[in-house]
């Protein structure tokens, strides 16, 4: 399984590959190669893969899409969970087999879920907002028919990807579109800008798809309208978003230069604590600890100006993974404490305990010797 890499961007610590297990059992090191059928009754169903097969198919082909290259790494470690003699194998310190699979399988869910989340609320409602006052200015706050139309058109739009109907919100965009498309500028006076969130809710709505190539082309669109029409507001909207693509694409690089292009037209400290949050999340991929550790601060700054406890939790972990990885462990614990802190005081007992999860050294981390934990944080209490 040589595609899985350094996970500490998202742990603070290494995933091993799956060659490690070799000597643990002497069809597991052919198996790979070989891809020998075994008598089915090796064969289980195991539960905690089950439960995940029930999603829809367009969840996994999400999945898949988030995941890149390391979709046939997950897919090959839920075969192996089949093996009924494999995962009974055990190696040192009593660790099985099948622990040490399901936490790269684990590994695999967490990287997915984190790049699988949705714009933030409060940018879309703000988009929505600012083109609700222009077209009541642009009327003298008597919307005509078209405006009315519009404006519950972006409402429907909005609330359709909200409530999780990717696929009719996207629809729903398109078909608007075409609608503008056709009208002069004499009915829709800011078409140009109309135009530009439009495609905003296509790519938004692709990207929840999983369509990374059409949403960056989206996206696009709507910062050539922006940058052509002098629109600052539509153009940190689309670099928001482009970014965002790259992000879920795993091109970390493009997705830092794109934000770090967009810092400067960031209006709200709540919007510059997730953007820097995002920032720092990049470099902790890219293994750049150091920057990661600096945008996590900024973040962090941020989200206790604006006093957001949720956030102040987000930047307190991303400090602390960093300075894990700088081996900064006596300030790593400090910044993992206030990270529970936080996550108590807003009931996040899902929080809790991954924050837990991530401040100790895991089990297999030992027994395959990999070391050098010997002075890392405790597990908080």
């Amino acid at each position: 399984m040589s595609g899985i890499i350094d996970s500490g961007a998202m742990t603070g610590y290494s995933v091993i590959p799956v060659e490690a297990l070799s000597g643990v059992t002497p069809s597991y090191q052919s198996m790979k190669a070989q891809q020998k059928p075994h008598p089915m009754r090796h064969l289980v169903h195991h539960p905690k893969i089950e439960s995940k097969r029930k999603g829809s198919l367009k969840s996994e082909k999400i999945v898949r899409q988030l995941l890149g290259e390391l979709y046939v790494d997950k897919e090959y470690l839920e075969k192996l969970l089949l093996d009924e003699d494999l995962i009974k194998g055990t190696i040192k310190h009593g660790l099985t087999v099948e622990d040490l699979i399901m936490t790269g399988i684990n590994y695999l869910d967490t990287r997915s879920n984190f790049w699988r989340q949705q714009k933030p609320i409060y940018a879309r409602e703000r988009d929505r907002k600012l083109m609700q006052e222009k077209w009541l200015r642009d009327r003298k706050r008597q919307p005509s028919q078209t405006a009315r139309y519009i404006l519950k058109s972006l409402e429907d739009i909005d609330m359709l990807l909200s409530s999780g109907n990717a696929e009719g919100s996207l629809q729903k965009a398109e078909k608007v579109l075409k609608k503008v498309l056709e009208w002069n500028k004499e009915e829709v006076p800011n078409k140009d800008e109309l135009l530009g969130n439009l495609y905003s809710c296509i790519g938004n709505a692709q990207i929840e798809l999983g369509q990374m190539v059409a949403a960056l082309q989206s996206h696009r669109k709507d910062l050539e309208i922006a940058k052509e029409h002098d629109l600052p507001d539509a153009k940190s909207r689309a670099l928001d978003n482009i970014g965002r693509v790259f992000a879920r694409v795993g091109k970390f690089q493009q997705a830092i230069d794109t934000w770090e292009e967009k810092i400067p037209l960031a209006k709200t400290t709540l919007e510059k604590t997730w953007l820097f949050h995002e920032i720092g999340r990049c470099y902790l991929e890219l293994d750049q600890a150091w920057q990661a550790q600096h945008y996590g601060e900024k973040s962090q700054q941020c989200a206790e100006e604006e006093g957001d406890i949720e956030w102040q939790l987000n930047a307190s972990v991303l400090v602390a993974q960093a300075q894990v990885k700088l081996r900064d462990f006596e300030s790593a614990v400090s910044n993992f404490e206030k990270a529970l802190e936080r996550a108590k005081l807003v009931h996040n007992n899902e929080a809790q305990q991954a924050i837990i999860s991530v401040s100790c050294p895991p089990p297999w981390a030992l027994a395959v010797g990999r070391g050098g934990w010997a002075s890392a944080p405790q597990p908080l209490s």
